[in-house]
């Protein structure tokens, strides 16, 4: 059975429901086994145009959706800012106009001021997907992510989530929150006080609990998801030093033993190994880093799929 996937645009988590979050990971499923061939592309899209608009740096995430359009056939073209008319002074929405012009299907962006991909959907007839906009959401990562734990847990409902880290300036952990939330987990997050808001447990209706160190998080859950310390959006000093951080907040093997036996660990990279996760624990056999990053290539072939008019496969 199948549902059309109504919206043109993924801007975030927040406007998605349960089942059309569901869609998309069934739709996923459906394109991961395109990856495990030796063929890998199928015509799935093609004569579509993705143009990849980056004005952050990205290794994982700009890959990935590159090589989700190839593998579906799409002309995928990516524009580098530096030397892009933006450097020369044109404003946002100017650039967005004269991509416009040249009648792409879909505009993947990602910017480091929030609200950027919602105003380039006012303007532009393409789909526009969010790949990131500041501290706001990061809807492919929570997707990839609901991926990993589906497929390794067989379910999200019910699970107890940990994320630790750098909460304040993460848009991992709010697009993920709101996922995991509105799928039936029961999400609780540490770190520092200085990096975690005061009102962040109000992000939410539900089922976020805000802990007061990492050892209360952990223990017990399901999942436990370490963030970056993302050195880049700190204007000032948070916590006094790195090592002082990851004496008390880096993930070692003596704190992950406080999760189930069977608990799993995410972190959506670049890994600061040493500082926020232990490298033994990295490279654990309870780690899935590397699977979140092979299921976020299916996740975001699906949702190139969805937003240039294609259907959500529903189980």
């Amino acid at each position: 059975m199948e549902k059309p996937f109504k919206r043109r645009d993924l801007l975030g988590i927040r406007d998605l429901s349960a089942e059309e979050i569901k869609g998309i990971l069934d739709t996923a499923e459906n394109f991961r086994e395109i990856n495990a061939r030796e063929i890998k592309k199928v015509p799935t899209l093609r004569g579509k145009t993705v143009i990849n608009l980056f004005f952050e740096n990205s290794t994982r995430t700009r890959t990935s959706f590159e090589l989700a359009a190839k593998r579906l056939s799409a002309d995928a073209v990516n524009i580098s800012i530096s030397s892009s008319s933006v450097a020369k002074g044109e404003t946002l929405i100017d650039t967005a106009l004269n991509l416009d012009a040249m009648s792409p299907d879909c505009i993947v962006v990602r910017h480091g001021s929030a609200g950027v991909p919602h105003q380039l959907a006012k303007v532009s007839k393409a789909a526009i997907i969010n790949a990131g906009d500041g501290t706001n959401e990061h809807p492919t990562q929570a997707l990839l992510d609901a991926m990993t734990i589906r497929e390794h847990k067989k379910k999200i409902a019910d699970l107890e989530v940990a994320i630790v880290g750098d909460i304040l300036h993460s848009r991992v952990a709010r697009s993920n929150i709101q996922l995991l939330t509105k799928l039936g987990a029961r999400v609780r997050v540490a770190g520092p006080k200085t990096l975690v808001p005061d009102d962040f447990q109000y992000l939410v209706e539900k089922d976020l609990i805000v802990c007061k160190n990492i050892e209360e998080a952990i223990e017990g859950t399901d999942v436990v998801m370490i963030l970056r310390i993302q050195k880049e959006r700190q204007d000032s000093a948070y916590f006094p030093t790195l090592r002082e951080y990851s004496i008390h907040y880096g993930l070692t093997h003596e704190r992950l033993n406080l999760a189930k036996e069977d608990a799993i660990v995410l972190h959506p990279g670049p890994m600061n190994r040493g500082i926020e996760i232990a490298s033994d624990v990295a490279d654990s056999s309870r780690s899935l880093i590397l699977d979140q990053v092979k299921y976020g290539v299916a996740v975001r072939m699906a949702v190139l799929y969805l937003a240039t008019g294609g259907t959500a496969s529903s189980e």
